[in-house]
């Protein structure tokens, strides 16, 4: 199960690019999640309209056709230039977005109706009390599922290869090619490294899940 050195540092130079391309998918996807939540919950009917048409739009669309199509398809329609790492994190992105979205509506349903109510008799404006009490009761709701849907990310980074971005899988192809022989081990380094990745995360949601929850009251 010993690498080369030289095949070491080829791997970790892919960790670091999937690391890369799975920060920024996040980042982009959770940032559509909420303006898209949102929007669903509006009292107006045609901002519910387009969050509805981007939500549809982007879970019924498969993933790698949506990464295809953002890098091959998106710059020569509107005349620029895109790095396979745009490409792929954008890709992602819209796609973490859309599941997202649901996820964050579901959350604020989530939050007792009277203290909607409270906040409206307190004289609030929406952006207050989506700020300062809706979304800070949503979040230990909305974490658990937010959380897989980041390992769902993490596990879709392997797509970005197919468009020549140089991630963890790329590189592990790439040394199998060249070694046909280390192929499994290769492959099994790479399932290995996945999993810590994915550990980390859930690590990571599941510490901010129980502190937002304790903050709330919500367990004992």
């Amino acid at each position: 199960m010993i690498l080369t050195p030289e095949n070491y540092e080829r791997l970790w130079e892919g960790v670091q690019v999937t690391v890369t391309v799975f920060v920024l998918s996040v980042l982009l996807g959770a940032v559509l999640s909420l303006i898209f939540g949102v929007a669903k919950m509006s009292q107006h009917a045609w901002v519910r309209a387009i969050a509805n048409v981007y939500v549809e739009f982007a879970r019924g669309v498969s993933a790698i056709i949506l990464l295809f199509w953002v890098f091959f398809s998106l710059p020569t329609l509107l005349g620029i230039s895109l790095s396979p790492l745009t490409a792929g994190f954008l890709a992602l992105g819209v796609n973490m977005g859309a599941y997202g979205a649901e996820v964050v509506r579901g959350g604020l349903q989530n939050v007792p109706r009277g203290q909607t109510e409270a906040t409206v008799a307190l004289n609030m404006k929406s952006s207050q009390r989506l700020r300062y009490v809706i979304l800070p009761q949503a979040i230990p709701v909305i974490l658990p599922p937010f959380g897989n849907l980041m390992i769902e990310i993490l596990k879709g980074t392997a797509l970005v290869s197919l468009i020549t971005l140089s991630d963890l899988t790329f590189e592990v192809d790439k040394l199998r090619t060249t070694n046909v022989t280390e192929g499994p081990i290769l492959f099994l380094h790479a399932l290995i490294i996945y999993f810590i990745l994915a550990q980390i995360i859930s690590t990571a949601v599941g510490f901010f899940e129980r502190r937002s929850a304790r903050r709330f009251g919500l367990v004992s």
